[in-house]
């Protein structure tokens, strides 16, 4: 030590914290006088400490600032089993009822031995059946003692045993009496009974730094970067998740999930660590528990939250110290706080439950829970429309512009009415009519064209749904009002010619109105515009084409609200409405547009007696009040029908019929989807259209990579699955699915796997074709034959296995003739390399032929090694061919003529890389012999074998794979995938 510039008094332990300028603070025993730790930093002296009043912190200041630092870990040692807490405090192991809360010392804890700090209980694992518990400490750079509670010890807590002691890194029961201890040195973990023996040793897949519980005889263990679940009984990784350093893991009460905690991130998975969620913290994430409806409550330094199954999270909680969650019932937390003692805490958890049923869809419990809750809050109506629940969230807003909002959203258009009449503002009329023509209602798009004040559009509106008589009036609105352009358009929409050669005629277009009217057949017009006029009247064209007038058909129906589905209200609609505002204002406001009398709407009915610009009385009608009972031009005209009695109908009828009308059936699900669902096959994903999931189903079943050659059949089997119908002129062509093996019997509502245009049959007669092609010496349009059959099979589909294996041996057979093909078509073209042209031949007789086709072959060879002067080389190939039995006659007389020839002098002019006594295969781009034990590389679809400089070519037989790619195999039909 050189000048210590400060000392203290640790707070709550009998130590004593210096520093001074050899760049160290120290921490000395105040009864021992010894030291305990030292802590140095590299660059910089340490001036001044600090204790902090309350907490167990300190702070140090040195030349280039300060840190802030406690002497050892405050978190408990713990483990909960069944109703009870094991927990160490004070060296006493003590037990906390949570039944009862009643909290008993049970045994003392050995103190650690050296003299250092960070050495208490760091970890905790308890044996029920065996009263058993096994505390891990850092004492010797790990160690565990493990302790048998005796059942008197309950209340007493003074008695004294000697614990049965090891060295290990982590140490956690894995059966009601065996221990799992982990060995670092050797990555190993040995498996321990009460007796503190050694059973069994077992060899960790992944190098481990610690080892934690995970279900009866396996264990969870964590490396730096990810963690694996290990079967100690059968020795094999059941589950592995890639993952930040984890610090603990929390198993849910049936161990289906776990939480695995990191210092600022939570990870959810499986039993089988497959990942669920992710949740990243900003500050330091400290425990966990499970409740029972398998949310996921955790504590940082600051908050406690919530985390649901889908990553969904949000604040519980404030607290006000750190503490530790060790279980959770109902809507009780039970916690230790860093000094042991237990702490109940009650919380909240309407929020997180109500997310939960969402996210269940247990709707029923969302709607009592919204009638009886206090849900609200700017925060859950966003959740609620981000989740896509807008119709939800409108029951939890009182302003009318966010009501008017989700009203839209969530297509409730009577909600929406009612907020915009509150409103009463143009922008909001504007977009109820735009909803309310998206849905078909005719009735609310009026009268918000009407609030609006949105002739033109009023005008189109009444043009579209036939109404005749309104558009006649709103044509008389647009001449009160002076608008030339509304007026005429109103009257081509209406075929009102007269009207039109009127509207002309005040405007002063003459020539225009003369020759409207002489078109139209109007002579009386037209001979009074013509006396007008004079000498200019217009001339029109004579002959040509016969012209056809533009007058708009009549309507066969004058059209109200669209159609709508018989379907059953949803959970939310009419259900919540109670619990809404004022429930019963939305239907008031539904019926009154149904009835469509809108009393505050625009009148537009007696405009024939205004004068021309006097528009007041019709635009200021409203605020004035005039509707008088008796205006027969009030509302819309609607006389009463003189039924009979019997046809009367209950009132209840309507509304009842309206309330089970206005929810959207659900969308169904393209063929085209359900084909890609349900099929493995890549022939059936080409069918549908999906083209990318087929190639990549291709490339992990047969290492195909060069698409190329299969883009034609991929669009053949796309266009054959589908047939197309003409509906009606300006409709679109309908597409319907073709289905394979579709019969009157089956059920509509049960799809078929598609349709597909290349059967195996087909592949049996381009097999045929390229035989004769063969025979006849067509080398290259019968290798055109084989190549297609390689093509065409990754697409086929077979139904039996036994067609699967003829499948499976069509793709040697094909391989074999592409191979030989090419050998031979390659030899035609040396014409200057004899030697070469020898060694081909020879190949050509290896390939696996049909027998005729092998005799031509060996044939072939035989003369072109006995012409060269190879005669051992040609009385081999006449030998082989001999064996065959040919039964053409010729054959047989050459073969034992050469054969007779060679035996006179059985040697070989030139040398050939060619040895006939050795088994070989030949490759299939190189095209020179690989013997038996040299090394080699597949195609893995073809099985063509290639020299491993070819590694990661693309095959040259099929012209498909890549050479030497992993592939799982090839799978074309659906019994091998049941």
């Amino acid at each position: 030590m050189n000048n210590v510039s400060c000392v203290l008094f640790h707070s709550r332990q009998d130590i004593i914290v210096s520093n001074s300028e050899d760049k160290s603070i120290r921490v000395w025993d105040a009864t021992k006088r010894t030291g305990l730790q030292t802590f140095r930093r590299e660059h910089d002296r340490f001036w001044i400490l600090s204790a902090h009043p309350e907490m167990n912190l300190l702070a140090a200041g040195h030349d280039s600032g300060m840190i802030v630092f406690k002497l050892e870990r405050e978190r408990p040692a713990f483990s909960v089993s069944g109703e009870s807490l094991f927990y160490v405090k004070d060296r006493f192991l003590r037990t906390f009822e949570y039944s009862t809360q009643k909290d008993t010392q049970l045994i003392p804890i050995r103190r650690p031995g050296s003299n250092t700090l960070n050495q208490g209980p760091r970890t905790l694992s308890y044996s029920p059946t065996e009263s058993a518990l096994l505390v891990c400490s850092d004492v010797d750079g790990g160690s565990y003692e493990l302790y048998i509670i005796p059942k008197d010890s309950y209340g007493r807590g003074d008695t004294v045993q000697d614990a049965k002691r090891g060295v290990g890194g982590s140490a956690v029961f894995v059966a009601r009496n065996r221990f799992a201890v982990l060995e670092k040195s050797t990555n190993q973990v040995l498996v321990k009974n009460l007796k503190n023996e050694i059973v069994k040793k077992s060899v960790l897949p992944i190098p481990t730094d610690a080892i934690f519980y995970a279900g009866t005889g396996n264990l969870l263990c964590r490396s730096e970067d990810r963690v694996s679940i290990f079967d100690l009984q059968q020795r094999i990784v059941l589950g592995e998740l890639q993952t930040s350093f984890v610090r603990y893991v929390v198993w849910s009460p049936d161990m289906e999930s776990v939480a695995l905690l990191s210092k600022h991130s939570i990870v959810i998975a499986d039993k089988k660590l497959a990942h669920r969620c992710t949740l990243h913290e900003t500050i330091r994430v400290k425990s966990g528990a499970w409740d029972d409806n398998g949310v996921f409550i955790y504590t940082t330094l600051t908050h406690i939250k919530y985390c649901l199954p889908n990553g969904d999270s949000g604040i519980i909680k404030t607290l006000d110290v750190p503490v530790y969650i060790t279980k959770i019932y109902g809507s009780t937390i039970f916690c230790l706080e860093r000094d042991g003692k237990n702490r109940p805490i009650i919380i909240d958890s309407t929020e997180y439950v109500f997310k939960l049923c969402l996210l269940r869809k247990r709707y029923d419990q969302v709607m009592s829970m919204i009638k009886n809750s206090e849900l609200c809050g700017q925060a859950m109506i966003a959740y609620l429309q981000q989740k896509g629940f807008p119709q939800v969230a409108l029951y939890f807003v009182k302003d009318e512009r966010t009501r008017f909002n989700l009203a839209l959203e969530s297509g409730n258009i009577e909600k929406a009415l009612e907020s915009a009449k509150k409103i009463d503002e143009k922008d909001h009329w504007y977009r109820l009519g735009v909803e309310a023509l998206r849905q078909g209602n005719a009735g609310i798009v009026e009268y918000a064209y009407q609030k609006t004040k949105n002739f033109e559009r009023l005008s189109f509106h009444y043009l579209i749904t036939g109404n005749l008589d309104k558009l006649s009036k709103m044509m008389k609105i647009a001449e009160v009002k002076n608008d030339v352009m509304g007026q005429f358009h109103d009257a081509l929409y209406l075929g009102d010619v007269r009207e039109r050669v009127k509207i002309l005629e005040n405007v002063g277009h003459l020539p225009l109105a003369y020759i409207t009217a002489s078109v139209h057949g109007l002579h009386d017009v037209t001979e009074r515009l013509a006396g007008e006029l004079g000498e200019n009247i217009p001339s029109l064209p004579k002959g040509g084409k016969k012209a056809s007038l533009l007058i708009p058909p009549n309507p066969v129906l004058r059209a109200g609200d669209w159609p709508l589905l018989m379907v059953s209200k949803g959970i939310f609609e009419g259900g919540l409405d109670d619990a809404g505002r004022g429930g019963g204002a939305a239907e008031e406001d539904y019926d009154e547009v149904a009835d469509a009398d809108w009393g505050e709407g625009l009148d537009i009915g007696d405009v024939d007696s205004l004068p021309n610009g006097d528009i007041r009385t019709v635009l200021d009608g409203e605020e004035d009040g005039a509707h008088e009972e008796n205006d027969e031009e009030g509302g819309w005209d609607l006389e009463d029908l003189e039924l009979p009695p019997d046809s009367e109908t209950p009132k209840t009828a309507n509304s009842n019929a309206r309330s089970s009308v206005f929810v959207a059936p659900t969308p169904g699900m393209p063929v085209s989807q359900i084909w890609v669902q349900r099929s493995s096959l890549a022939a059936e994903h080409a069918a549908a259209g999906n083209f990318d999931t087929a190639m990549r189903l291709l490339s992990r079943q047969l290492g195909i990579k060069n698409f190329t050659p299969l883009k034609s059949q991929f669009t053949d089997l796309h266009m054959g699955s589908q047939t197309y119908l003409r509906a009606f002129t300006s409709a679109p062509v309908l597409s319907i699915a073709v289905e394979r093996g579709w019969s009157e019997q089956a059920s509509p509502n049960v799809r078929g796997p598609p349709a597909l245009v290349f059967d195996f049959s087909h592949l049996d007669e381009k097999l045929k074709a390229g035989y004769k092609a063969t025979t006849s010496g067509k080398f290259s349009e019968a290798l055109r034959h084989f190549s297609t059959i390689l093509h065409t099979i990754p697409l086929i589909v077979v139904e039996t296995r036994r067609e699967v294996d003829e499948v499976k041996e069509l793709i040697l057979v094909a391989k074999e003739y592409v191979l030989g093909l090419q050998i031979e078509l390659k030899r035609r073209e040396l014409k200057d390399n004899p030697i070469r042209q020898q060694e081909l031949a020879a190949y050509f007789t290896h390939c696996n032929l049909q027998l005729p086709h092998t005799r031509l072959a060996l044939l072939n060879a035989m003369t072109v090694c006995y012409k060269a002067q190879n005669l051992s080389t040609a009385a081999n190939f006449a030998r082989r061919l001999l064996e065959t039995n040919p039964s053409n006659e010729s054959q047989s007389k050459t073969a034992r003529q050469v054969l007779q020839a060679a035996e006179k002098n059985m040697k070989d002019a030139t040398q050939l890389n060619y040895d006939f006594r050795n088994p070989f295969v030949v490759c299939g781009a190189t095209y020179v012999p690989i013997y038996r034990g040299q090394k080699d590389v597949i195609c893995p679809y073809c099985s063509t074998h290639f020299v491993p400089a070819q590694q990661g070519q693309i095959c040259t037989v099929c012209d498909l794979s890549v050479v030497g790619s992993d592939a799982s195999g090839l799978l074309c039909s659906p019994s091998q995938v049941r």
